[in-house]
C-alpha cells in the first residue's frame, strides 16, 4: 500500500521519522522489545521462583482489583502453572472497601495460614517496606513485581520494577500486567519452557496495559498488538463469553473496545464486591456451568456500577453552581458509592473542566474519609494534593489521579488549604481553565476521504500517548442539521468547505451546547476525529466531532 503523505506527515509530527521506525510503528508484526534480564533484580527473581518450585514450595500471587491487577494475577497463575503443580499456586486480591490497595499485614497473615511461604506481589509492593518486613519476620520469602513510582525507602527483597531507582531498562512505561510478562519472558527462557506459555497470555497483558492507561508506544505497542490479535482468536473460554455477553464482536475487538466494555466490566467486580471472580473468569479453571455465572454475575455488576456512577453523577451536578463554580470541585458521597468515586471525578472533571475530588466515609463509623481525584491538563494533582499530606494517613497517585485517606475531622482544614493552593496555581496560569486541543492535522474537506480513514487505522491500538488524530477544519459551513437522542442530545449534520466536497459528522451528548441552525449562517471551524464505520453491510465515513469554534473560539 501506497502511503498517503498525511499520514507520514503524522508519524513526523509523533516523533517518527525514518523509514525503519515508520515500518516499524505500521507493522502488522511489530519487532521492538527488549531482553527482560535488563530490568533489576531479575536474575535474582527467576532464581528464586525455580529455587521455590522444585522444592515445592506453595506460592501466593499477591494482586490488586483493577483490571491492570486482575490480569497480573491471571498471568502469574497461568504461567506458574507451567513450573509447579496448581496446588502449589494460589492468589490474594486485597477487597477495595476494606483493605485497599497494595500490600497489608492482614492480608500476609491470612495468606501464611493458607499454607503460602512465598509471596510473589503483581502490579503493588513498590512502596511497601514495612510489610515485606513483616512477611519476612513470619519466615516467608517474598518478592515485588511492579510498576509504580516506588517510595524514598525501597523494599529489602527482590524488586522487579522498571522505576527502580538503579533500573537500566530501556522503557520505563510498562504496566503491571507488562512487568509480569517480562518475567514470564524471563522464566521461558531459563527454564525453556514452550513458547505458548507466554503466547497464551499475550491477551492478558493487552488488557492490563491498555485498562491501566499506559502509553501505546515502544514496547507496550508490540505487546498490545499481539495481545490484541490474541483476544480475537477467541481461546480463552471467559473472556471470549464476556465479550460476547457485552454485546461485541468476537474477531473484531480493538483498543477502544478494551477500554470502554472489556476493562470496566472487568474493573466492575472490585468496584461493587470482589474481584477474584474476575481472576476465575480469565483463569477459566471451573465449569462451563460456573463460567456462565461468572459472566451472568459480572455483567449484572456493570450494570450496577453504571447505575450508581449516574446516580453519582447526577447528585453532583445538581450541588455544582456553574456561575459560581470554583476552581476545584471537591464533593462528598455516601459509603456506597466508594467503588464508582474515581469514574464520577473524572466525568466531572471532563463536564467542567477543573480538578475533581470526591470523598466517601469509610470503616464502622465513617470516621475516616478516601478521597479519589482526577485532574485537568497542566495541572499536577499529586503536587497539589502534596501540599496537605500532612492531614492524610495514606496518600498516593500521579499528576493526573491521586488517592488518599484523611481523618473526617481534617476535611476543614483540607478545603482551606486546597482553596488557597488553587488561588496561587491560577494566578500563576490564568487560562488553565481553558480546555486544550492537540491538533494533529489541519485538513480541507476534500482531504477527508475513505482512504485517508483506512491509512489512519493502522496507527492503532489507539491510546495514550498515541491517540486517534485530532483534526481541524477550518471555514467550514453547516448543513442539515438533524438532533437525536431521547433529549435531542446528539446531532448529526454535513460540514461543507470551501469546494463541493463535504463530509458528514456527529457530535455525541454536546448537541445541546450549540443552535446549529443559527451556526449555519456562518462559516465554523469543527475539531473531531475522522473514522469508517460499517452499517448494515456498507462502509460509511464520518467525522466524530469534538467541538465546533466560531472565531477561534469554542461556542459553549
Amino acid at each position: 500500500m501506497k502511503l498517503n503523505p498525511i499520514i507520514k506527515q503524522l508519524l513526523n509530527k509523533r516523533g517518527i521519522e525514518s523509514d525503519v521506525d515508520m515500518e516499524e510503528f505500521l507493522s502488522d508484526k511489530p519487532k521492538k522489545t527488549y531482553d527482560p534480564f535488563l530490568l533489576p533484580d531479575m536474575e535474582a527473581g527467576v532464581d528464586l521462583i525455580l529455587s521455590e518450585t522444585s522444592k515445592g514450595s506453595k506460592i501466593c500471587i499477591y494482586g490488586d482489583y483493577d483490571a491492570d491487577g486482575i490480569t497480573s494475577t491471571a498471568l502469574m497463575m497461568s504461567v506458574l502453572g507451567h513450573l509447579t503443580p496448581k496446588e502449589n499456586i494460589d492468589y490474594y486480591i486485597p477487597s477495595r472497601f476494606d483493605e485497599g490497595y497494595g500490600l497489608n499485614k492482614e492480608a500476609i497473615d491470612t495468606i501464611a495460614a493458607r499454607g503460602c511461604n512465598f509471596i510473589i506481589t503483581v502490579d503493588c509492593g513498590s512502596v511497601s517496606y514495612n510489610e515485606v518486613e513483616y512477611a519476612k519476620e513470619r519466615g516467608m520469602k517474598i518478592m515485588v513485581t511492579d510498576h509504580h513510582n516506588t517510595a524514598e525507602i525501597v523494599p529489602d527483597c527482590i524488586v522487579i520494577n522498571p522505576k527502580h531507582p538503579k533500573s537500566q531498562y530501556p522503557f520505563r512505561d510498562l504496566s503491571g500486567c507488562g512487568v509480569a510478562f517480562k518475567l514470564a519472558q524471563a522464566l521461558q527462557k531459563r527454564a525453556n519452557l514452550p513458547k505458548q506459555a507466554l503466547s497464551e497470555v499475550l491477551d492478558l497483558v493487552a488488557i492490563g496495559t491498555i485498562g491501566d492507561i499506559m502509553p501505546l508506544i515502544d514496547e507496550n505497542r508490540t505487546m498490545a498488538k499481539f495481545g490484541i490479535k490474541v483476544i480475537n482468536l477467541g481461546h480463552r473460554e471467559g473472556l471470549k463469553r464476556l465479550i460476547e455477553g457485552a454485546a461485541l464482536k468476537m474477531g473484531n475487538i480493538n483498543s477502544g473496545n478494551i477500554s470502554f466494555v472489556i476493562v470496566p466490566h472487568l474493573n466492575a467486580s472490585g468496584r461493587i464486591e470482589d474481584a477474584s471472580q474476575a481472576v476465575e473468569l480469565l483463569l477459566g479453571r471451573c465449569s462451563d456451568v460456573e463460567l456462565e455465572k461468572i459472566v451472568e454475575d459480572i455483567l449484572a455488576k456493570n450494570v450496577k456500577r453504571r447505575n450508581l456512577q449516574t446516580e453519582l453523577f447526577n447528585l453532583c451536578d445538581i450541588n455544582i453552581d456553574e456561575e459560581n463554580l470554583e476552581d476545584l470541585i471537591l464533593m462528598e458521597a455516601d459509603s456506597k458509592h466508594e467503588g464508582i468515586a474515581g469514574i464520577v471525578a473524572g466525568k466531572l472533571k471532563e463536564a467542567y473542566y477543573r480538578p475533581a475530588i470526591i470523598l466517601t466515609p469509610t470503616g464502622e463509623d465513617g470516621s475516616v474519609l478516601k478521597g479519589t481525584g482526577r485532574s485537568i491538563e497542566g495541572l499536577n494533582l499529586y503536587e497539589l494534593l502534596k501540599t496537605q499530606e500532612h492531614l492524610f494517613q495514606k496518600f498516593g497517585g500521579h499528576q493526573n489521579a491521586c488517592g488518599f485517606s484523611m481523618d473526617a475531622t481534617n476535611l476543614d482544614s483540607l478545603k482551606q488549604g486546597l482553596k488557597e493552593q488553587m488561588k496561587l496555581i491560577v494566578e500563576q496560569n490564568t487560562d488553565i481553565f481553558n480546555k486544550k486541543y492537540h491538533i494533529d492535522l489541519e485538513l480541507k474537506t476534500e482531504e477527508l476521504t475513505m482512504e485517508l480513514a483506512e491509512q489512519l487505522d493502522l496507527l492503532a491500538p489507539f491510546g495514550n500517548q498515541n491517540p486517534r488524530p485530532l483534526i481541524l477544519c477550518k471555514d467550514v459551513k453547516i448543513a442539515d442539521p438533524k438532533y437525536m437522542g431521547n433529549e435531542m442530545q446528539h446531532v448529526r449534520f454535513y460540514a461543507k468547505g470551501q469546494t463541493a466536497a463535504k463530509i458528514q459528522c456527529i457530535l455525541f451528548n454536546k448537541a445541546q451546547n450549540y443552535d446549529l441552525y443559527e451556526m449555519a449562517i456562518n462559516e465554523v471551524d469543527i475539531i473531531g476525529k475522522l473514522e469508517s464505520q460499517v452499517w448494515q453491510g456498507t462502509k460509511r465515513l464520518q467525522f466524530l466531532t469534538e467541538e465546533i469554534q466560531i472565531d477561534g473560539k469554542v461556542s459553549e
